[in-house]
């Protein structure tokens, strides 16, 4: 039972000799003391260099490995110390974990897989682990998956947002390929110096590549993004022009509530003292600034999606009030716009702004100037076909991920569990291929 060809594969272990394998009698864990091969003794634990011995360290350590059964399982091993020319006296490194990890990488690695594929309690339950020391595997794990492949590779169209992950406007800034719809790279803040962090870490030459971004109409983003690779195509996100156009619609609906409440109140005769009776007849005006307060799903709505209440309120609309009409259909009216083919559309764009100049609601006048200023990235959307719902939909994904992270110690094991999980290379379990 003690043959070290039987226990090294039974624990998952490589380049190591398995010399002892015991229960302790006073825990009822499962104890292999454990050396490493002759080739693997005495290297650095960050770089592995071969590197002088420099003591034996603070005697045997315990790392955690996979149970064996339904037995907590230990490996055993001492610790000595070496003297690396670079990074000078540090433990030295083990075969079967990585450096100041009190955990085995086999353990590490189905941890991991746990996190992508279950929830929080099976995950935790199963390993017999706090949730926080997951979110320090993920991190362990995702590093060392770096060093086998190149997220940037390939990188020509890319979409930028932000996401909030915590309380107290905590953002992720996010970036997605197009291509692949993997998550690249993702960092916490959402600010110029932030972004600058992705093309600092893409590299000029890489940057000078890039030849799509999408994005929202955030200055910060499309500041950086012309400094960093100018020769890409700036794209605006249509789903966010439609929702400018949506929020002016918005305001005056809520202008037209207050000024039909504001009627009702110069057209009221005066009252008695109290309330009125519950079977007093209400105001007309009252009556139509009610209507007006909760139309407001009738006039967000596509067209083809309204049903028949709500058509028949936006009829009503229309007719009783034009100027909340008008607004409606300028709101339609730019919705249209990205239908089109780009010599269609750009005609369209244009009869839109002038429509809009004149239109006299304040809110639509201030909206056309900036459908002006971006001009040119809303035609690059619909002469591509890009926007920012590939992005949208990863941050669905990541907001299901912070919910999952919730008692991490810090966004970068967020980051790490989201890069994991979303930028196609999801860790294997142990064993499999």
């Amino acid at each position: 039972m003690q043959n070290s060809s039987i226990w090294a594969p039974l624990l998952g272990v490589e380049k190591t000799t398995v010399s002892h394998v015991e229960t302790c009698r006073e825990t009822g864990v499962l104890l292999a003391r454990v050396r490493a091969h002759k080739s693997m003794r005495n290297r650095c634990g960050i770089c592995s260099r071969r590197s002088p011995r420099y003591d034996r360290g603070d005697g045997p350590r315990r790392w955690r490995t996979l149970d064996h059964g339904t037995t907590e399982t230990y490996l055993v091993a001492e610790a000595p110390r070496v003297r690396c020319p670079e990074h000078g006296v540090i433990v030295a490194a083990v075969p079967w974990a990585r450096h100041q990890a009190g955990h085995t990488r086999i353990f590490d690695q189905q941890v991991a897989w746990l996190a992508t594929k279950c929830s929080k309690s099976a995950a935790t339950e199963l390993m017999r682990i706090a949730w926080r020391t997951v979110g320090s595997i993920i991190d362990r794990v995702w590093k060392d998956t770096t060093k086998t492949f190149d997220p940037f590779a390939n990188l020509l169209r890319i979409g930028i947002d932000e996401i909030s992950y915590k309380r107290g406007h905590k953002y992720l800034t996010v970036v997605v390929d197009h291509d692949t719809g993997w998550l690249v790279w993702a960092a916490p803040g959402r600010d110029k110096a932030t972004l600058r962090k992705f093309f600092d870490a893409l590299g000029e030459e890489r940057s000078a590549h890039i030849t799509h971004v999408s994005a929202d109409a955030a200055a910060w983003i499309s500041t950086v993004v012309a400094e960093k690779c100018p020769n890409a195509v700036r794209v605006a996100d249509p789903f966010h022009v439609v929702m400018w156009a949506t929020d002016a619609l918005d305001d005056e609906r809520r202008a037209a509530w207050n000024r039909a409440r504001k009627a009702a109140k110069e057209n009221e005769p005066p009252r008695g003292r109290g309330r009125p009776p519950k079977d007093a007849p209400a105001r007309p005006d009252s009556e139509r600034a009610v209507k007006l307060k909760n139309s407001r799903f009738a006039l967000w709505k596509n067209p083809e999606d309204l049903t028949d209440k709500q058509q028949v309120k936006l009829a009503w609309i229309v007719q009783t009030d034009p100027r909340l009409g008008r607004a409606y259909y300028l709101k339609e009216g730019l919705r249209t716009v990205f239908k089109l083919p780009l010599d269609e559309a750009t005609e369209a764009l244009d009869k839109w702004v002038n429509w809009a100049r004149r239109c006299r609601i304040p809110t639509f006048v201030k909206l056309q100037k900036s459908i002006v200023k971006h001009r040119a990235s809303i035609l690059a959307s619909i002469e591509h076909g890009l926007s920012n719902g590939r992005i949208e939909s990863m941050n669905t994904k990541i907001r299901l991920i912070t919910r999952m992270a919730f008692g991490f110690k810090s966004p970068e094991a967020l980051i790490s569990l989201a890069m994991l999980s979303l930028g196609g290379h999801k860790p294997a379990l142990p064993g499999r291929k």
